[in-house]
């Protein structure tokens, strides 16, 4: 059925918003739903001997025309306004009267600089198709912007610094007497002090950098974290990320592909080099506007200079799943974990599934407050430490987390962060518990 084109184009204007926010956001803006969006498919029926009639013909040249304008909002949110231009130009050719078109033809042109372009085609949609506010007030926003064509090759920073309190900064064992040896020669051990649970302040200072590269998509990712505790500085870490993120699509599938390689230093060592590929995958199934799903599949490999039998490679499958009201946002992801580390890792490889439920949403005009649970099961295939520990691990770790987020000005907000985490093992060395309290301000928009 065909939509009212005030109705598509309020959903258009939805996206165009959307994609100029991840451009100025980073990657902590929601793409995942406008990709998702862009993957409805044609509903379009086969077509068969016989003519169809007059009403299924209709239908079946709204469907093409709906595929093509969800195609060139898809092109337009990754950062392609050329190949999103060409596609509504063509979608006009068919509809002249699809207002969606009209305002989105007039963006791409406003992000390719085209500015006499763009002011003619919105003068055209103010007087052709008198449009409610809101419709207006983004047809401000680009023409204050001069269509200087920022919005395709832009950089963005963010900047975070923190500070907060960690119940357990060095995970300490939460029995202080554990049980060691094998078969009758069983003794019981009392842990030492590092080896206790030890509560510490922290400052936390991070940093995201992103570059768009050329006009399909392609994203520079770099970070950037530094933490600094009070008293343990043998918890002190800073790590470093480099990533790079393209789009893709394979007819009706749509997606992203990240390559990443990052380090970490702990307590003035290096601690571990990652390298990770990352592969998202929005299926062509249509669920409605407000649902999206994804399938998400991992490859990473780690290296422990200091630890060397800990290296690993994880094979990482899982799915996600979000809804969207008018005021919130219910995320849900799980998935299965494969791990195989070298003939020397205590436990050998093992497995693992995960599952999450975060929940966003507006607490007022302008408060934002989350709140999420995580669940992590991990399985090794033999006994920990053969003669020492007997035990094969079974590590079950549960977080809670919740956090408030309010704006400050136009670029900046401050943030307050609690969580919780229940490390539950069957082998009581392992066993942890942590509180953590941290007040953020975040400055974005760079």
């Amino acid at each position: 059925m065909r939509r009212a084109p005030w109705t598509l184009l309020l959903a258009g204007a939805t996206l165009c918003a959307a994609a100029h926010a991840q451009q100025d956001d980073g990657p902590s803006a929601p793409a995942e739903n406008v990709v998702a969006a862009a993957a409805v498919p044609d509903t379009a029926a086969a077509a068969e001997a016989a003519p169809a009639p007059p009403d299924a013909r209709a239908d079946d040249i709204a469907a093409q025309e709906e595929k093509l304008y969800l195609d060139a909002l898809r092109a337009l949110s990754e950062g392609r306004p050329d190949e999103a231009t060409g596609k509504l130009e063509r979608l006009l050719e068919k509809n002249s009267q699809h207002a969606g078109a009209w305002l989105d033809l007039a963006i791409s042109h406003c992000s390719l600089g085209n500015e006499s372009e763009a002011e003619r085609m919105f003068e055209q949609i103010e007087t052709r198709f008198d449009p409610p506010p809101a419709i207006r007030e983004l047809i401000a926003h680009y023409r204050k912007s001069g269509c200087k064509g920022a919005q395709v090759a832009r950089r963005a920073m963010s900047f975070k610094l923190g500070r907060g309190y960690d119940s357990n900064v060095n995970q300490g064992s939460s029995n202080r007497f554990v049980t060691v040896g094998s078969g009758n020669q069983l003794s019981q051990v009392e842990l030492g002090p590092d080896s206790l649970p030890k509560g510490d302040h922290f400052n936390l200072l991070s940093g995201d950098f992103n570059q768009p590269l050329g006009s399909r998509g392609m994203l520079l990712i770099a970070q950037l974290r530094a933490l600094r505790h009070s008293q343990v500085d043998s918890q002190d870490s800073t790590s470093g990320l480099l990533a790079l993120e393209k789009p893709w699509n394979a007819g009706a599938w749509t997606g992203r592909a990240t390559a990443a390689f990052g380090l970490v230093r702990l307590g003035g060592d290096l601690y571990q080099r990652q390298g990770q590929l990352l592969l998202r995958a929005v299926p062509p199934v249509a669920l409605g506007e407000a649902t999206s799903w994804a399938l998400t599949a991992g490859y990473s490999g780690a290296e422990y200079p200091t630890r060397r039998y800990y290296d690993s490679h994880t094979l990482d499958l899982g799915s996600t799943v979000a809804w969207s009201a008018k005021r919130a946002t219910v995320v849900l992801a799980a998935g299965a974990l494969a791990d195989q580390g070298r003939a020397s890792r205590p436990g050998g490889d093992r497995s693992a599934w995960y599952g999450s439920v975060n929940l966003f949403g507006a607490l007022n005009d302008k408060a934002i407050g989350e709140l999420g649970i995580s669940r992590q099961s991990w399985r090794s295939e033999r006994a920990y430490s053969p003669g020492l520990i007997d035990t094969t691990r079974r590590q079950n770790t549960t977080q809670l987390r919740a956090s408030l987020q309010v704006p400050v000005g136009t670029h900046s907000a401050l943030q307050l962060e609690l969580r919780r985490t229940w490390n539950r093992e069957n082998i009581p060395l392992f066993q942890y518990d942590s509180r953590a309290v941290q007040f953020s301000w975040r400055t974005d928009n760079w």
